[in-house]
């Protein structure tokens, strides 16, 4: 049975080396949390918060189906392993139900930004449209539509939103058409998640919102860490001064 591993420190050894924000969110007990098989002398672990779940240290068969029976993995997750052994385990326990993909990290600089730059693409906005912080009618928005609740639906409350995270959106038209926020918080920086109206896309909302993001991060002394789910999402990072690291692998789970 899994256990929840409440002195999150003592699974440190078994990821170490492994530079993840939302693993970092979870061994510093912010946000998200670390489950073993054995909470007195973890082996193996599972960092979660939100879709995201990251298989590390001894690649543990148990593991994987304990999760996957006790409903943990309902309509979409993305699980991440840590090695090649715990990849083909995941494919092994979930065939069919998983599809290989690739995400692209970026180098964690924080000295590499243009602060001047950033503040040229903030007003590279369009007439009509407009540049607000999330505040808690904005958060409520968000977690309305299916494209923009993952800008803030990793927080319970906007009171935890705004302790804890921050996060700027476009508006037109009285809605919000873009997003650029934290996924998730650790101590010295945020996860940046960045969404778009699908029929928004193209016009650059993105690219001003991110920058906005990055200023604000910049101002408070927090690193604003980019992981890119694409290509798409990889060339906005680099555009905005960000160094390709390294592409990786994760398994996309689907229900059906």
């Amino acid at each position: 049975m899994i256990k929840k591993l409440e002195d999150a420190k003592r699974s440190e050894p078994l990821f170490l080396g492994w530079e993840e924000p939302i693993i970092w969110a979870c061994l510093e007990k912010i946000m998200g949390d670390i489950y073993v098989l054995d909470d007195r002398n973890p082996l193996s672990a599972i960092a979660t918060l939100g879709d995201f779940y990251f298989f590390a240290g001894y690649p543990d068969e148990k593991l994987i189906r304990n999760v996957q029976q006790e409903g943990w993995l309902e309509d979409f997750a993305i699980l991440v392993p840590q090695n090649r052994q715990w990849e083909e385990l995941i494919e092994g326990r979930l065939q069919g139900r998983v599809k290989k993909c690739f995400r692209y990290s970026t180098k964690k600089e924080p000295n590499i930004f243009n602060v001047e730059y950033l503040k040229s693409a903030v007003g590279h906005l369009e007439q009509g449209y407009e540049l607000k912080k999330i505040d808690s009618a904005l958060y409520n928005q968000c977690l309305e539509s299916e494209w923009s609740k993952d800008l803030v639906n990793q927080y319970s409350s906007y009171e935890k939103y705004e302790r804890l995270g921050m996060g700027f959106a476009v508006i037109h038209n009285g809605d919000v058409v873009c997003g650029a926020s934290s996924y998730a918080t650790f101590k010295k920086g945020i996860e940046v998640q960045i969404d778009t109206k699908k029929e928004y896309r193209r016009k650059g909302l993105a690219y001003a919102c991110g920058a906005k993001l990055l200023l604000e991060c910049l101002d408070k002394g927090w690193y604003p860490s980019w992981d890119a789910q694409n290509r798409n999402s990889l060339a906005l990072a680099e555009k905005l001064g960000y160094q390709y690291n390294d592409t990786y692998t994760v398994l996309e789970y689907r229900k059906e």
